[in-house]
């Protein structure tokens, strides 16, 4: 009888060892469930390119450098950057959302090029929400010495535009100024009002409009006072500047007589 009470208890000590184990059990396999129904077996997927950022000490186009945001899905994201070295970079727009089907741009600038921080690699970690999940991206940073094989051509280019734009605005400028100064500098017969047949009234005025067309005639016919002329007086030698004067009112009274 007591051999059969040690068996008896003996079963019933295994019996309850082995219903403890497989409770155990359960609930690992019930946490597990639970871990991946919370945490998310497949993460939000990050479309974030380029995928590294290299900067180049001597080459101030590559001071600021560009990263694109994707969002592919339905539903709207909401972003944030973070860096393991703040205070050498500045994110513009570092924290705010994307619409759907959509792209934002993240201006990266960085703010020591330094010879100390030649060859420093940094961290850049952007994570995003939406649609009841998260998801995140990291990116390198490194600051190099040099320039960037190409940048210098492209350096070039870009100030080459430069000069055209400015070329172009002052053209313009002057192209405004000139026609802002166009009825002052060009008379029209709005403001200068010529004198015409119909305006000598009087015998009087047409005498004196051809005597003085015959003495412009004359003046542009006398030599000029460095020349030698041995035809005519050297008192009768003219300048130059009176020589225009008198083209000019001849021109003048050219357009009074055939208007």
């Amino acid at each position: 009888m007591r051999t059969k009470d040690s068996h008896d208890g003996r079963g019933r000590g295994g019996t309850t060892e082995q219903g403890g184990r497989r409770g155990d059990r359960g609930q690992a396999v019930a946490r597990q469930a639970g871990m991946g129904e919370t945490g998310g077996v497949s993460p939000l997927p990050v479309f974030l390119f380029p995928s590294e950022l290299v900067f180049y000490c001597e080459q101030r186009s590559s001071h600021r450098r560009v990263l694109t945001l994707y969002n592919p899905y339905s539903f709207s994201l909401s972003f944030k950057m973070l860096c393991t070295a703040p205070s050498l970079y500045r994110v513009v727009e570092a924290e705010g959302s994307v619409r759907a089907k959509s792209c934002v741009d993240l201006v990266v600038r960085h703010l020591d090029v330094s010879p100390g921080n030649w060859g420093r690699r940094d961290r850049f970690r952007l994570e995003v929400r939406g649609g009841g999940q998260v998801g995140g991206r990291e990116i390198w940073a490194e600051l190099r010495g040099g320039e960037e094989k190409g940048g210098g051509v492209e350096e070039e280019e870009e100030r080459r535009r430069r000069k055209q734009r400015g070329e172009e605005r002052r053209t313009a400028g002057q192209q405004r100024a000139l026609s802002a100064l166009s009825p002052l500098l060009v008379p029209t017969h709005t403001h200068l009002q010529l004198p015409t047949c119909t305006g000598v009234r009087s015998l009087s005025q047409w005498v004196v409009c051809v005597v003085v067309g015959v003495l412009c005639v004359a003046v542009l016919m006398l030599p000029l006072h460095t020349e030698s002329s041995s035809m005519v007086p050297l008192c009768l030698h003219v300048s130059t500047n009176l020589k225009l004067v008198c083209a000019y009112t001849l021109g003048l009274l050219t357009m009074v007589f055939l208007r």
